[in-house]
């Protein structure tokens, strides 16, 4: 049977200090919303329903730019995590199989935590993802009874008895889809928020005769997120998780503090990551690939064997063919450069498509933009570009052919032809003799 997920999204994030809805800041250059989904998605569940509120429209279009399947529903007002639930009621009406509710400010939770519920779903009607808390503070209590979970207490709820239990709620609740929106549709809000608790469906499904249990986990995967400095923290440990998976998988990072990755990057075994280099949002790096020291990547795919940096900047559509060169100061942009190709200094190439085994010269632009529309270059194999040409598109180069430095290239250049677009030099022996001793001469003037 299919699974469903809930995911609720709708609140402030007063304490955010921001304008921007909570779940749409970002760890590891994607929303923490993005994170949930990603948990989430990788169960391949038949539906996902994202319960929006503050910032709606922000929220829902985020929501289906990750996934454009996705249902969205507005929580109006916000009256607590139960009356949150019940908005999903209609978008999954029907559905057979198990619902999980997912925290779109808590964005650790594992795939692999998630799956140890939907087993223990097996032997209890509602399961509830539980941690040992260092400092339980105010998180809500699970009090158990043997192994079996009979309620959910708030921390303003709950007796100094229970506050002195230290396995506390993380929120996430998994219950067969109709069985869940059957409990929250009996939950009221008689307690000292005046809300409505998803916590309650625990003492409704025991009052019913309905079993409930508890799955564990590591209380670093329960972090919500509802300050700056949690979103900091959590960016911290984001990076450390990052960085250790990508030593224990082959990939070199020389100083693994500096590196920065990104929710969806992707590094090959044997790939070598020098110090300071920042990976955006859609990058793939190709096993034995180097990217050296202050790289910035975005949107971006190279191949195997081939270098970047120090100090690139790639940005999204930027194809590197295999043993490709990207070297110092070197910005690269919605460009397909084929194999071997070498742009090694204080170059900007945008909109272009280059072929195998082409160098192209320190201080090359290509002109991409007229001030209104952008236009692409195109140069062929094994052609050779002379330093600080400026490529003025739409252009084409043809396989070897040549421009001489200094060029201003403004119209196609056969295959196998030498292109010079520059004016012919003029010498005036002794001129800037005089020139400088005139100059002199005014300055001593004005003292």
């Amino acid at each position: 049977m299919s699974l469903s997920l809930i995911l609720l999204a709708a609140g402030q994030g007063s304490r955010m200090q921001s304008d921007l809805p909570k779940v749409l800041h970002k760890v590891a250059g994607a929303p923490l919303l993005h994170h949930a989904m990603t948990a989430g998605r990788q169960l391949n569940p038949g539906k996902t329903v994202v319960v929006t509120g503050h910032g709606a429209e922000e929220v829902a279009a985020s929501a289906r730019a990750f996934d454009d399947e996705v249902s969205v529903v507005l929580q109006a007002e916000q009256l607590g995590t139960g009356h949150a639930v019940a908005q999903a009621a209609e978008a999954l009406q029907g559905e057979s199989g198990d619902a999980i509710v997912l925290y779109g400010d808590t964005p650790f939770i594992r795939p692999e935590t998630l799956e140890a519920m939907l087993e223990a779903r097996q032997r209890h009607a509602v399961v509830v993802l539980g941690f040992e808390a260092a400092d339980p503070g105010r998180y809500g209590r699970l009090i158990l009874e043997g192994d079996g979970l009979t309620k959910i207490v708030e921390f303003k709820d709950a007796t100094e008895a229970e506050r002195a239990v230290r396995l506390c709620n993380s929120g996430v609740i998994c219950a067969e889809t109709a069985t869940l929106f059957e409990l929250v549709a009996a939950v009221n809000n008689e307690n000292a928020s005046g809300e409505y608790y998803l916590t309650d469906i625990v003492a409704l499904a025991r009052d019913r005769g309905l079993s409930a249990g508890v799955v564990l986990c590591d209380e670093a995967e329960t972090m919500g997120i509802n300050t700056r400095a949690e979103l900091a923290k959590a960016e911290a440990a984001f990076q450390a998780r990052a960085r250790a998976e990508a030593l224990d998988l082959g990939i070199t990072l020389t100083a693994p503090e500096t590196v920065f990755f990104a929710l969806d990057t992707v590094v090959g075994r044997d790939a070598v990551i020098g110090p300071n280099v920042v990976f955006g949002p859609g990058v793939t790096v190709e096993s034995g690939a180097e990217i050296k020291a202050f790289c910035h990547l975005e949107g971006c795919h190279i191949s195997r064997g081939a270098t970047v940096g120090p100090f690139a900047r790639l940005r999204p559509g930027a194809e590197i063919g295999e043993d490709g060169h990207i070297g110092n100061f070197v910005e690269v942009k919605n460009a397909i450069l084929g194999e071997g190709v070498k742009v090694n200094h204080l170059t900007y190439i945008g909109d272009a498509d280059i072929g195998d085994g082409t160098n192209i010269g320190a201080g090359t632009v290509t002109c991409n933009y007229d001030g209104v529309m952008k236009h692409r270059t195109v140069i062929g194999k094994s052609a050779f570009i002379g330093s600080d040409t400026m490529l003025v598109a739409p252009v084409k180069v043809g396989d070897g052919a040549m421009t001489g430095s200094g060029s201003v290239i403004t119209e196609d250049v056969p295959a196998g032809a030498v292109a010079l677009g520059r004016a012919r030099q003029v010498t005036k022996e002794g001129l800037a003799t005089r020139l400088f001793e005139k100059l002199r001469a005014i300055k001593a003037a004005r003292g």
